[in-house]
Order: structure tokens, then sequence, then C-alpha cells
């Protein structure tokens, strides 16, 4: 390789990673971006808004801030609320440590997630957990009940039938993916640690099969005391109905709210009705919720 052409490959580096750079610093200053010491592991999160009401997004499988939650985190009500995401262990800059689906890790992303919250320094807060972040979310809603206000969760489900199975295997192979739904992921994990990474995914969520019931967290659904809604996109190829539907039986006091076009990314899809149904939720007393 010539000098040259070295040289002139080295500037066209310098100049897209201070691209970046800036374009990272941009991003943050409308936004608290760090890391934070938790349980071991260092965790990215960030921070919107001064509001009182602190709020905790939970990612889905594989989920980061980056992928998941910018709509949400650049558009709640920031005089309201204070808004946290965070990639759990493992997922997007929350690396290392790499991955893994030991058969109590929904239960290690609620103690992280609850223990983060703790850290920064809030005494109570809000949980809107996204699919594997909603099963998140009621777990953590169940065993902290003093310190969960609310909790939002949609795409969610309490156990795994054998339906949940078959789509999980549908979707195994990423390679049939559309680029369009790839882009994001292998653009935070690289084609190859994505890939493998889902896989392992579906390995870890099929083991609760295994279980009686197909149980992920049916026992913890009566210990949540929180006013609880739970939003359901009716096209959603993840999650059947039958889902929403136990969850809105075993919770007590919950409440469903369906969206007829939503599908399973039913909040990125359409921001600004999800995000509405969220701050009317958050804002209700808990008597007009009962």
């Amino acid at each position: 390789m010539s000098p040259l052409l070295c040289g002139g490959r080295l500037l066209k580096l310098r100049r897209t990673t201070a691209a970046m750079a800036a374009q990272m610093q941009s991003y943050c200053s409308s936004l608290t971006c760090g890391r934070q010491k938790v349980n071991g592991v260092q965790l990215y999160y960030e921070k919107a808004g001064t509001g009182k009401h602190a709020v905790l997004l939970i990612p889905g499988a594989l989920g980061s801030t980056k992928t998941d939650f910018q709509p949400q985190l650049k558009s709640l009500n920031r005089d309201l609320f204070t808004v946290v995401g965070w990639d759990p262990r493992g997922y997007g800059q929350s690396r290392p440590p790499d991955r893994d689906f030991p058969l109590d890790f929904f239960e290690r992303d609620a103690r992280d997630g609850v223990d983060l919250m703790k850290t920064l320094g809030f005494a109570t807060f809000s949980l809107l957990g996204w699919s594997d972040g909603g099963i998140t979310a009621l777990i953590a809603a169940a065993k902290n009940p003093h310190l969960i206000n609310k909790t939002l969760v949609w795409g969610s489900n309490a156990f795994v039938s054998q339906k949940d199975l078959d789509i999980y295997a549908s979707v195994r192979d990423v390679s049939k993916w559309s680029a369009r739904m790839r882009a994001p992921m292998e653009e935070v994990y690289g084609a190859h640690v994505f890939a493998k990474t889902w896989q392992a995914w579906v390995d870890g969520v099929a083991q609760f099969a295994r279980r009686p019931k197909g149980n992920i967290c049916i026992d913890l659904l009566p210990l949540i005391r929180c006013p609880t809604l739970i939003v359901h996109g009716e096209k959603d190829p993840m999650v059947p109905s039958c889902h929403p539907h136990f969850l809105l039986k075993h919770i007590q006091g919950s409440r469903l709210h369906l969206m007829p076009e939503g599908k399973h990314n039913l909040h990125l899809r359409f921001p600004e009705e999800f995000n509405k149904v969220v701050e009317d939720f958050l804002q209700e007393r808990q008597q007009d919720f009962i």
C-alpha cells in the first residue's frame, strides 16, 4: 500500500471519526448519556427531562436506547417526566460482558434495571417495557411494589406456548429477515454477532416452554399492585392476542388498550399516538385508573 493511499485513508477515517464524535456530542447535548456500575457490570443509560415523575424504559430482545426508544426519549414531556433509557447487560453499549440467557435472565434484567434507577437517585419510578422488556417490567413491579408507581407493557407475555415456539422458530434465521429489519441491529452488533446472539435468544426464551404451563412469570402477576396498562397491537405477528388478555385477567386492576393498526413495534410506527397513551396513563390519579 502506498504512503499516499494509506495517508488518504487515515485522513478519511479521522474525518469520519470526528464526524461521529460531533454527532454523538450533539445528540448527548439534549440528554445525559453515561455509564453506571451496577451489580458488577457497566450499564449504559440515557436520561431526558427534569420532571418529578421518573420513568424507566426497558427494551426488547437485543434492544437498546438507540434501536428501541428514540421517539420516547426525544418526545415524552420533559417538564413532567424524567425518562431513563438503558441497555441491559450484554446489549447495545452495555458490553462487555457478552449477552447470555440463563433461565433467570429476566429476573437478572429486572434486578439490574431497578438497581440502576436506585443508583441514579430515584426513590420511586414507573416502568415502560416492550416485548422482553415488558416481561422484565412485570417481574420488577411484582418484586418491588414499594418502588414502582405505574407499569405499562406492550408486546409481552407471561408464558411460552407451542404457538410461540413456532413463531420464534420462524424468525430464528436473521438472513431471511428484510434488510430494513436487520439494519438497526447489525449497526449496533455487526452482522455476525447479531445473528449469533439472536439465535442464543431464541434458545434462551424457548427453554421456558419446558416449565409447567410454559411459565415465565405467571406466579408473579398477582403480586403486582401498581396501576398497570397493557397495550396491544391487534396486528402484532409476534405476540398472539391470548397474551395481553391473560395479563389483563391475572393482574389485579389492570387495563387493556388496543391499537387496531399496531404491530409489534407500535411505539416506533405510531409514536405520537403511543406517547399520548403513555402520558395520559402516567398522569392519571390512581383512583381514576381503577
